[in-house]
């Protein structure tokens, strides 16, 4: 639920605030500021972390410091003032933890995200990016480990608490070397 609402307030704002943006680049727009890493500095600038009753496995292994809980704990917060308190108090405590990153990312050149910024980029070089994926650690702290291979050679490297996450900090390497 708490996904959904921020998902419609940051769309609603971006909206109000780029009314001439392209269809295409607001959706860019908007992934780029509703995902993991965005949340998790929210719930660092919080202290989500801190409030977090966790078991002992995951206390040991950081649990409270996990962008993946702290992005989740964020939604599910923003879901409950939905349910508590309705859309327009939602949207706007969303709005005030996230405006910022709307308006630095929509006057930042290449909105989308790092692999895509990165698929055109080679595209246009006729080249075409390959990653590789490993992962380590128990199911409850994997860190994934994500190379970015365009015509047998390593153009860049990147780690993550999710695949997806991985992925874009080695596209964001490789288009250091290919831009």
């Amino acid at each position: 639920l708490g996904d959904a609402v921020l998902q419609l307030a940051v769309t609603d704002q971006i909206y109000a605030d780029y009314p001439d943006m392209p269809e295409g680049q607001m959706a860019k727009l908007r992934a780029a500021v509703v995902n993991e890493d965005v949340l998790a500095r929210v719930a660092a600038r919080l202290d989500v972390g801190s409030y977090l009753r966790v078991g002992r496995g995951e206390e040991v292994t950081g649990g409270r410091e996990k962008s993946s809980i702290l992005s989740d704990v964020v939604e599910a917060l923003l879901g409950a003032v939905y349910l508590e308190a309705g859309y327009l108090i939602a949207a706007e405590i969303t709005l005030r933890h996230v405006a910022a990153d709307i308006d630095q990312r929509a006057h930042a050149p290449g909105v989308e995200d790092f692999k895509t910024r990165l698929q055109e980029v080679l595209a246009k070089k006729g080249s075409k990016p390959e990653y590789r994926v490993s992962d380590e650690g128990p199911d409850h702290d994997k860190v994934f480990h994500a190379e970015v291979i365009v015509e047998g050679s390593l153009l860049g490297a990147g780690t993550g608490s999710s695949k997806k996450s991985a992925e874009q900090s080695a596209a964001e390497e490789a288009l250091r070397v290919a831009e």
